[in-house]
């Protein structure tokens, strides 16, 4: 006997379920795998169990109704209308392997109703057509369900089918040049071993047209995304690698086609369709690694559910539309499942996977109060929510919105090797006329078969791709730990830096400040200063406000005001009072701790404590490492802000207390003047100045960090890793970026000469350009992994 379930694999209980297959017990760790192994049994499904590499999924006791899938407004999104019904395309996260693919495929297709029933284990997705006629949704759905493999919609599907739809045509364009090649390469072949001259025309001819019927197509359908953007730099008064590519390739083919007419002496089909090939097979590579940079973006779109389960006021429940939900509503979310939208959790206690937000693979446990984010997975318990942001306020949203901008910059970089190609694209038109004329001169025979081959070689694919790939493929990287570039020059300058300020208060501690305890209260008791702190603290975004949050308070402040640095003023009954440091609330020497004052004087004095991050010693070890210069800016207390630097690895040199956002700019500043390339690591929150004024700044923290515009780059995690594992891909893209520009300056000094001088067929040619650009993305698809601490 097993010490797993026989169907999921799962541990079994003490007291596991048995039942006898095919005349052999077997042990299950509950009643649901069961109940799906005798069906799978009982349908002659069997070899599933035989075929399968991995077990599958668990099949859960307590999956929610699927009545809701039947509802028009759901469908209505996610549905289509076909032949003789309706197609969907589902996902689920059991499918482990083919053999899944191969049961799910069977098991769907012997329900009545259902057309048709196609499953990929690769992405997960389950298209299904069904008769709404003859049945339900939810009928279907239910026995893939019992099988172990839980039905998700998937969101984004327009999206989806569009990209689908796309790559399908893409590869159909590879596919028909990849054929034309072979046979232009097949007859041209032939027709080159006539050295002799002795094939006779009529034959030499009938393969002339032969290979024009076949790179006819290739040249002005495969090679159609050329034409057209080859007639778009020139709409744009732009010369482009597409007008080389679009000028080379209609050059050779018309020629060809010129030559077969008349009878010349040769033709270059072949150089035409293998340029064509060659170039599609490279940009689908590219394609290929820019899919792989924004698999980020993909998860996002893909995390946020279709349904969510709202409670009612009578505790009932009821499925919904995510787009359905609004501010204040209670939902419930199952064990496994993605939360629909931000809210607070309103009892117990759970933990919830945030890896896909904050780059952190170990769940986060959460408490009553605790806020929880759409897209984020509850473990271990079910969770009751109260929503308190939806659909595009969500953080996930916002952090979707990051990645596609920061994959749609163009930075200084990306634009001047573009300039460049152009100009390279200008200069190599002219060279060419140089060299046609030379060989016309000298031997005329060859003067178009060198030009092409020119025009051909140096096309520069290569050095138009090194930057974008490179680029790409580093946003991907940055993307997995947590870290969205906002500004389009972030990594460019991450690379350069030389010196790291740091915030302390929500930066190297842990922004969770706690009240420690209250004393020298002067005519008033503790719990009337707490509460007229809380008070004024209520509506205060400072990080040490935190430590009151929790305070219950009836008492109502007017004209309240923060001032940077020092706290914040208001007016309670008539009377003026303070809470901030001691010379600014009191008048007083500052002490390091938190003063309550009035028009009368000092009042109360708290004391706060703020821990330290837990990794934030090793980060500052890692960027030591790296050789940079550190630096703590606080406008925390003297002895506060040394015991911080002291527990992290910072000199006391370089540690400064009582620092405004005046104070850290002018610091950053100075070492600006120093010629020092200063990178900012702050909250996000009171550090505007600063972040915006350092050469490069990263906001580290939660939701408010995210919407912090100031920063170059938003830590969307709160671990003080990923900043040096940041600086470390953003100074591999910056090497990996020269070494694809080294090869591609260096691949066209090498190959023009060789062209000039008539030592390059137009098909090899070809040849080399395609491999050229193969290795310039090759190069830049090492930056998609993330380097280890």
């Amino acid at each position: 006997m097993s010490a797993r379930c026989h169907h999921c694999g799962e541990p079994l209980p003490v007291a596991p379920v048995r039942a006898c297959l095919d005349g052999e017990p077997r042990d299950f760790c509950c009643g649901g795998c069961a109940t799906a192994a005798q069906w799978i049994v009982d349908a002659a499904l069997d070899d599933y169990y035989r075929l399968r590499s991995a077990p599958g999924g668990r099949v859960e006791a307590d999956a929610p109704a699927l009545a809701a899938w039947d509802r028009e407004d759901v469908l209505a999104g996610h549905a289509r209308a076909v032949e003789g019904g309706r197609e969907i395309t589902v996902l689920t996260d059991g499918m482990r392997c083919a053999a899944c693919a191969w049961l799910i495929d069977r098991a769907l297709t012997r329900e009545d109703g259902v057309l048709e029933a196609s499953a990929n284990a690769i992405t997960g997705r389950i298209r299904l057509r069904w008769d709404p006629a003859r049945t339900a949704l939810s009928k279907p759905l239910a026995r893939l369900a019992s099988l172990g493999y839980r039905p998700y919609l998937a969101t984004g599907e327009a999206r989806e089918r569009a990209r689908r739809a796309a790559r399908n045509r893409d590869l159909l364009r590879i596919g028909l040049a990849g054929l034309g090649a072979m046979q232009a390469m097949m007859f041209a072949e032939a027709l080159y071993l006539d050295t002799r001259g002795e094939m006779p025309l009529a034959t030499r001819d009938f393969f002339r047209w032969i290979t024009f019927l076949v790179s006819t197509p290739v040249v002005f359908w495969a090679g159609w995304p050329f034409l057209v953007g080859a007639w778009n730099e020139l709409r744009g008064r732009r010369l482009g690698m597409d007008v080389l590519i679009a000028g080379s390739t209609l050059l050779a083919w018309a020629a060809s086609t010129f030559e077969t007419v008349r009878g010349g002496p040769h033709v270059w089909f072949d150089a035409a369709v293998m340029f064509v090939f060659l170039l599609l097979v490279a940009r689908q590579l590219e394609q290929r690694a820019r899919a792989i940079a924004s698999a980020q973006v993909d998860a996002l779109a893909r995390a946020r559910p279709a349904l969510a389960v709202r409670e009612l006021a009578d505790g009932s429940r009821e499925s919904v539309p995510v787009e359905a939900l609004e501010v204040g509503d209670v939902v419930r979310v199952a064990v496994g499942e993605p939360v629909p939208a931000d809210g607070l959790l309103l009892e117990g206690s759970a933990r919830f996977e945030e890896s896909l937000l904050t780059g952190e693979a170990t769940p986060v446990a959460k408490q009553a109060g605790d806020a929880v984010y759409a897209g984020t997975a509850c473990r271990e318990h079910p969770a009751r929510i109260r929503v308190t942001r939806v659909g595009a306020d969500t953080r996930l949203a916002e952090l979707a919105r990051l990645v596609e901008t920061a994959q749609a910059h163009r930075p200084a970089l990306a634009r001047g090797a573009e300039r460049i190609a152009g100009g390279f694209v200008a200069g190599l038109l002219l060279a060419a006329t140089v060299v046609y004329f030379w060989w016309r001169a000298h031997e005329p025979a060859r003067a178009f078969e060198v030009t092409l081959s020119l025009l051909v070689i140096s096309c520069p694919c290569a050095l138009s791709l090194a930057v974008p790939a490179a680029l790409a493929a580093a946003h991907g990287a940055l993307a997995k730990i947590g870290v969205l570039a906002v500004r389009p020059e972030a990594l460019e300058r991450l690379a350069q830096a030389t010196d790291v300020v740091f915030d302390k208060t929500g930066t190297l501690g842990d922004g969770k400040p706690q009240l420690q305890g209250i004393d020298a209260c002067t005519a008033i008791d503790a719990d009337a200063a707490l509460q007229i702190a809380a008070a004024l603290e209520r509506d205060s975004r400072h990080p040490l406000a935190a430590a009151f949050a929790g305070v219950p308070t009836t008492v109502l402040p007017r004209d309240v005001h923060a001032l940077p640095g020092q706290g914040v003023e208001g007016t309670i009954d008539g009377h003026v009072w303070r809470i901030g440091n001691a010379t600014f609330a009191t008048g007083g020497t500052d002490d390091g701790a938190v003063w309550l004052g009035s028009t009368d004087g000092a009042r109360a004095r708290f004391r706060l404590a703020e821990g330290l991050r837990p990794d934030a010693a090793a980060a500052v070890a890692r960027l030591h490492a790296q050789g940079l210069s550190l630096h703590l800016a606080s406008g925390d207390a003297e002895a506060t802000v040394a015991r911080f630097a002291q527990a992290v690895g910072i000199a006391d040199t370089h540690a400064h207390a009582r620092q405004s956002p005046q104070d850290k700019l002018a610091r950053v500043r100075a070492l600006q003047a120093a010629g020092r390339v200063v990178a900012m690591v702050g909250d996000g929150l009171n550090d505007a100045p600063v972040l915006a004024g350092a050469d490069v700044s990263l906001a580290i923290g939660d939701g408010a960090a995210l919407a912090q515009r100031a920063a170059d780059l938003v830590l969307s995690a709160a671990s003080l890793q990923a900043v040096p594992t940041a600086i470390a891909i953003a100074r591999r893209t910056r090497r990996i970026v020269r070494q694809n520009l080294a090869w591609a300056v260096g691949y066209n000094l090498l190959a023009l000469p060789l062209a000039a001088a008539g030592m390059v067929t137009p098909w090899l040619a070809a040849l080399g350009m395609a491999l050229s650009s193969l290795i310039v993305t090759a190069n830049a698809l090492r930056l998609v992994r993330v380097p280890s601490p």
